[in-house]
Formats: C-alpha cells, structure tokens, sequence
C-alpha cells in the first residue's frame, strides 16, 4: 500500500480509501448489510493498509454508521481514520447540528469523529447551514476533542466550489468527483488543484463513476484496451489515471465483493504521482473521446441557454441522458437523476416556450429533448 501526506496534517493516508456505501447486501435490500462478508472485507483492507474509511448518515439506508461502528471493534479501531458527514439536506434549525452529530457518534460507538464532512454541498445547502453558523458549531465541536477535523464533500460548480474553499481558512479536506471523464465536471481538475494549492487534502469519490468505467466496454473502447502496451483492468486504469495525480490525497472505492478489494488493493500498491507514461495518458484521452462520441445530445454545457423561464436545467438534463446511453446504465443514471437533480430543474419542468432554441449555438432542438429526457427517466425505456 502506498500512501500519501494528507494536506496539512502530520499524517499519512493510504492512496485506497474504503467507501462504506456499496457493500453486499442480503435479498437485494440496500438496507440490509450482509455482515460476515462485508466485516471480511473491510477487516482484509485494513489489514493490507487501509487506513481510511469513509461513511455518511444515509448510506445503506442509514445502517452504514452503525456496521463501521461494529466493523473497527476489536482493536481495529485503532488503525485507521473514520469520515461521516452532516446530512445537510435534513437540516432544518440550528439544534440538528447536535442532534445528528450525537446520534452518529453512538452509532459509531465513538466520541470523537476524524473527519466530520459537511454532506453533498450545494450553492443552496452551503447557504442554508452556513447561515445557522455551522463552522461555528464545528469549531466548538472541535474545541472539546468531538471533531479532529472538517470538511466538505461537493456537487456544484467550480465557482461554487471556489467560494465554499475560500469561506473558511481551517478547512483539512474536501471530497470531489472526479474521474477520467469528469475533467471538467463539477469540481474538476480546476477544482482539484485549487483546493491543493490552498493546502486542503483532496478526496476522490466516484473515480470509476459507480462502476459504470468498469462495464464491458464499446468495441473502439475494448480495441484501445486490448492494445495497449501495458495490461491493465478497466478499473486499474482509472484509477491509476487519478494515483497520476499528486493532487489526489485518497481514492475512495465503494467496493461490492472480496474481488474488488483484493483488486484495488493491488492497484494501491502501484500507485504514484506521474507514473503514467505519455502513450499510456494519450490511450485514456482516447478512451474520453471515443465515450464521448456516444453522446446523443451533442451539448457542450456552453450554457447560453440559460436561465430558463421555468428554472430547467437543461445542461444538467442533456447530461444524465447522454451519460445513459454512454455508459449503458440507464437504471443507475436514474437513480442519480431523481437524487441530485433539483424537481423545479428537471425536464418536466419545461413550458416549452422556445426561448432557449433561439440562443442555443449548436441549434439543438432543446424542446424535443428535454421531452425525451422527461420520457427516458420517467418510463425506463431509452428512446
């Protein structure tokens, strides 16, 4: 296992971190975690170097928690660092702050927490608990030993995400997507080496955007695959294209099965800054291009639309269903649809006005896609 200093602190993370949100489950039930298999694999990444370990409040229908809590009894506790992170959806006054804080703590069985996370930023979140004085409550929090450290994860924009840095100057870390296809996505690369520069830690979740960089691959994909000079997994490549990045502190995995750990456990001991040779960072542009080439809706998020009467993001709709036919995963692209796409932005929004056909520069017919991404998300059959 390689490891890397984590920002500002004294301190040295193991390059895999273990996301506890993907674990088996029994029956198909997200909220039933099946416990000897996923205790077996967490306990054999721990002791092959793991010493990150990332939870929330809502993973695996809220149990997540509770299971790391049980997972790191018997002397495991000691040998790694445990993020969570403030549900910052479902606070509505100040008092929550203690009263979801308390109750993770006990499910983790706990009294003071490594890394405590404000949860899926957004422009309207960061307002709303920033505005209940939330770094406060962190900073007294921390005062009594509660909370090592804070930070954030995030889904907004870059300016966003720029603002929320520069908010506050005793930030350890931040979580970002980002992957060999979201480059410009979010935080993006603007994003990872804005935060590094100011010193914060840089967490990477989705590196292999939730599995959808592992499925079997379109031919030109499989062609540069199958060619390359060096053999490598889909998900070795993706992740050691982040690894090439000294900026990224920790790649989190959300691992399924006893395979995938043993797996990226292996990719974490080849990890280094700047290890990929030029032929091999040109095969995974390649790779970018050739996904990209099965975008239906040929937006380039230029934005020129907006804003829209109705409030329709229409960027962001274009963009889950491309990524729908790109990656083939229509269930999957769904589900992430209802969860971060805001109801007032959604296709199903649109009026129908024409405002945004009259300014688009690529002359796409806006009106009859967001029709189609309202039928593709609502019925389940891509179109």
């Amino acid at each position: 296992m390689k490891y890397r200093k984590f920002g500002k602190l004294n301190w040295e993370a193991s390059a895999l971190g273990f996301g506890i949100m993907r674990l088996p489950v029994i029956n198909n039930d997200y909220g039933k975690i099946n416990e000897q298999e996923s205790m077996e694999m967490v306990r054999y990444a721990i002791d092959n170097g793991v010493n990150y370990i990332d939870t929330a409040w809502m993973y695996h229908d809220d149990q997540s928690e509770s299971f790391v809590g049980r997972v790191l009894e018997n002397g495991y506790r000691e040998k790694v660092k445990v993020a969570t992170k403030l549900p910052s959806w479902l606070v509505e006054k100040p008092s929550d702050f203690d009263r979801f804080f308390d109750e993770q703590r006990q499910r983790l069985q706990t009294e003071s927490v490594d890394f405590y996370l404000l949860h899926s930023l957004k422009k309207d979140y960061w307002d709303k608990i920033n505005g209940m004085g939330v770094l406060q409550w962190a900073e007294k929090q921390m005062a009594k030993g509660r909370i090592k450290n804070i930070g954030f994860s995030f889904h907004d924009s870059f300016d966003v995400f720029k603002e929320i840095v520069d908010a506050y100057d005793n930030w350890t870390m931040c979580q970002i997507q980002y992957n060999y296809m979201d480059t410009d996505y979010q935080a993006g690369t603007k994003g990872l080496k804005y935060a590094a520069d100011k010193g914060l830690a840089v967490v990477v979740m989705e590196p292999l955007r939730g599995g959808q960089l592992t499925r079997k691959p379109p031919e030109p994909v499989a062609d540069l695959l199958n060619n390359a000079p060096e053999k490598r997994s889909q998900a070795d490549w993706g992740l050691q294209w982040i690894w090439n990045h000294p900026e990224a502190t920790v790649v989190l995995s959300g691992m399924s099965n006893m395979d995938h750990v043993r797996e990226n456990i292996i990719s974490a001991d080849k990890a280094r800054a700047g290890s990929l040779t030029d032929e091999e960072l040109n095969i995974i542009g390649k790779i970018h291009d050739e996904y990209s080439k099965l975008c239906p809706i040929p937006c380039t998020a230029c934005k020129y639309c907006l804003p829209c009467p109705e409030g329709v993001n229409i960027p962001g709709n274009f963009e889950f269903y491309n990524d729908a036919f790109m990656y083939d995963d229509l269930e999957g692209t769904r589900e992430a649809y209802f969860e971060f796409m805001k109801t007032t932005e959604r296709a199903d929004q649109c009026a129908e006005c024409g405002e945004c056909e009259e300014k688009c520069p690529q002359e796409i017919e806006i009106m009859t896609w967001l029709k189609k991404t309202k039928s593709l998300f609502s019925s389940g059959s891509q179109q």
